[in-house]
């Protein structure tokens, strides 16, 4: 069976953009000119995820504005005739099957995935964090749905890190899958979150990118609370893939060698507006001169 349904946990307070994220959710700060979860919602759909479940918590009403038709501003729009701004506007409404679910209390990403267990049922899924936006031009979603197509498991996205940083993510101990031919999709021997980089299995760090067994949700229900008294996916992931093919076990990873975007701290969310607009066809070649007047000009 196809996969077209996405999970997008979007029940975090986002204290690390405070004051902005007092009363705008985080995943609504823009991204030169779009909120960063459009960026991921349209790689979901991109890689035919028409089907898409918001998990969201107190305060993220505007996530669901902005997914919804704002028949007043579009009559306005139309009665001036600005058919381009009107078409963005209309463009995020019709861009997928949007529902919402209450996370209730935030006791983490594995019990914000145990959330979708009713929306998604017995099919596989896949589940997109909006921290990490993933550049267009490399898209990273197929080569994962083709793989968990192919092995029945469960599939994660992994990206090289440097060791000293490895401790800010979950770490996958890996192997090659036995008669592939592609060096970076393996297949996981185990997971670590957060270790110490003297602990680690690799570095190979987990991202925000998931393609999920539907078995996740029983072993999800059967997790303890984890590091920071959360229920982890990564301990969930740890526990499938010790699990045998015919129960839904088997952990899988794709190497990820693309353009990636945090936007999950201040720094990092500044340096992806720059990348992204400079890359834009529209800002790019007078945002791309102006920083080479502007930059040579900082101290360091």
């Amino acid at each position: 069976m196809a996969i077209h349904k996405a999970v997008i946990p979007a029940a975090g307070l986002g204290t690390r953009f405070l004051p902005a994220t007092k009363s705008t959710p985080k995943e609504m700060l823009p991204v030169v000119d779009k909120p960063a979860i459009q960026y991921v919602v349209e790689e979901a759909v991109a890689a035919h995820l028409n089907d898409v479940l918001f998990i969201t918590g107190r305060s993220k009403r505007t996530l669901a504005d902005h997914f919804d038709a704002q028949p007043e501003l579009e009559a306005a729009l139309e009665a001036k005739g600005d058919l381009d701004r009107l078409a963005l506007v209309r463009e995020s409404t019709e861009l997928a099957d949007v529902h919402f679910v209450r996370q209730g209390k935030p006791k983490g990403l594995g019990h914000a995935v145990l959330c979708a267990k009713h929306h998604v049922g017995d099919q596989a899924f896949a589940v997109l964090l909006g921290d990490d936006l993933i550049d267009a031009r490399d898209p990273l979603l197929p080569a994962m749905l083709a793989l968990q197509e192919r092995t029945g498991g469960s599939v994660i996205a992994l990206l090289e890190v440097e060791p000293e940083t490895i401790h800010l993510y979950g770490c996958a101990a890996v192997e090659p899958i036995p008669g592939g031919d592609d060096a970076d999709q393996v297949r996981v021997t185990a997971l670590v979150e957060k270790p110490d980089a003297a602990d680690a299995p690799s570095n190979l760090a987990i991202i925000g990118r998931y393609v999920l067994n539907p078995a996740v949700f029983a072993v999800l229900e059967e997790t303890p609370p984890g590091r920071g008294g959360e229920i982890q996916l990564t301990d969930a992931l740890a526990t499938l893939a010790t699990m045998p093919a015919d129960e839904g076990g088997g952990v899988y990873g794709v190497v990820f060698r693309g353009r990636r975007y945090d936007t999950g701290d201040r720094l990092d969310y500044l340096k992806a507006v720059v990348k992204i607009a400079a890359d834009r066809e529209d800002l790019g070649p007078d945002f791309r001169e102006w920083l080479a007047e502007y930059v040579p000009s900082l101290k360091a």
